[in-house]
């Protein structure tokens, strides 16, 4: 437990005092790697080496950029292997920070990928350059309905063309199901699908490490993004608190998230992450209670942040839009509030 519980600490003070966590490992025959992110606050992947007879399998794999690339192939040659290593490419879901060097990691090594199949087939719609147009049309009109501004709907919008520049289109060799045991030698691995973050977000358990690979599902102090937009689905963030319980049952010793740092307590997180929830549902009804309908984005704009609103980046407040949109959902979904359609939409309390 010492070895744990040090690990631990020294990942935490690293992601404390904004630095860049060193190469561990975590157990025997296991690797945590961070992969650096381009101008994000997250700062890094981290990507999870597992030791296999014949090389490696790994957990995610980074941003398709040539920094990302040369972290990741460092990180396992200080665990003692070459990217030709890699045997497979478990992609927890279909977001840049995870899936983009996916591609290039099978190219240089004839690695398999698994991804669930509610994200395999949204890949296309998402990164494929003939089709992402169509993509961010959606989102511009889903960002008008709830009030966006025209031009900054289309400039929110348009960021999603960004972000495809950081994914190397590539289709999953396998498609991942819910409870289902991946063939890795010395490693009894289990998928759980944990919609919410992502339609196909896919956390990896082993029970005999008692080990939790979390993705963005459980992260040690921040919350994931849980958003309604064109991809995600009907009311998400049902989904993701009936995963995030589904999850919380497992009896693990440590938890492996794709950010921050790892931690011991898995149970105390989700609790923590519902009551979150719990309280920004109460303050949406608290600032619908005041009678007259309100759009999404007005309503987003007087929501409790960790920054005020006027300091929010303009691409981070399409996600605090989103994510606001899909509590409301999920009121609605429970007849605590009730949207009259219309441009743009607006919300009242019941």
């Amino acid at each position: 437990m010492r070895m744990v519980t040090a690990a631990n600490e020294a990942q935490r003070e690293a992601w404390r005092t904004g630095g860049f966590p060193e190469v561990e490992r975590v157990r025997p025959g296991l690797w945590s790697i961070p992969v650096p992110i381009p101008i994000n606050p997250l700062r890094y992947v981290l990507v999870y080496a597992l030791e296999l007879p014949d090389g490696v399998a790994i957990v995610d794999a980074g941003w398709n950029t040539d920094e990302a690339y040369d972290g990741l192939v460092g990180g396992l040659r200080t665990a003692g292997f070459g990217i030709a290593d890699v045997r497979a490419v478990l992609v927890t879901h279909m977001h840049p920070d995870h899936y983009g060097l996916a591609g290039r990691v099978r190219d240089e090594s004839g690695a398999w990928i698994g991804l669930h199949e509610a994200d395999a087939r949204l890949i296309q719609a998402r990164y494929d350059e003939a089709r992402i147009d169509s993509l961010i049309e959606a989102e511009r009109g889903l960002l008008m309905r709830c009030g966006v501004p025209p031009e900054t709907a289309v400039e929110l919008a348009g960021a999603s063309r960004m972000i495809r520049n950081f994914v190397e289109m590539a289709e999953p060799d396998r498609l991942l199901g819910d409870n289902e045991r991946i063939d890795l030698p010395g490693w009894h691995l289990q998928a759980l699908w944990t919609p919410g973050h992502s339609p196909g977000h896919l956390c990896f358990v082993e029970p005999d490490r008692r080990v939790l690979f979390s993705g963005d599902h459980v992260l040690a102090k921040i919350t994931p993004a849980v958003a309604v937009h064109p991809q995600s689905g009907r009311n998400p963030l049902a989904d993701y608190l009936d995963a995030l319980a589904a999850v919380r049952k497992w009896d693990v010793e440590e938890v492996l998230p794709a950010h921050e740092y790892r931690f011991l307590e898995l149970a105390e997180r989700v609790d923590h992450v519902m009551a979150h929830h719990e309280e920004r549902l109460a303050e949406i009804e608290t600032v619908l209670a005041g009678g007259d309908g309100v759009s999404c984005w007005d309503l987003a704009t007087r929501l409790t942040w960790s920054r005020p609103w006027e300091t929010i980046p303009t691409f981070m407040r399409r996600g605090a839009n989103n994510e606001t949109l899909a509590h409301l959902v999920w009121l609605e979904a429970r007849d605590r509030v009730r949207k009259v359609p219309g441009e743009p939409d607006l919300w009242y309390s019941r």
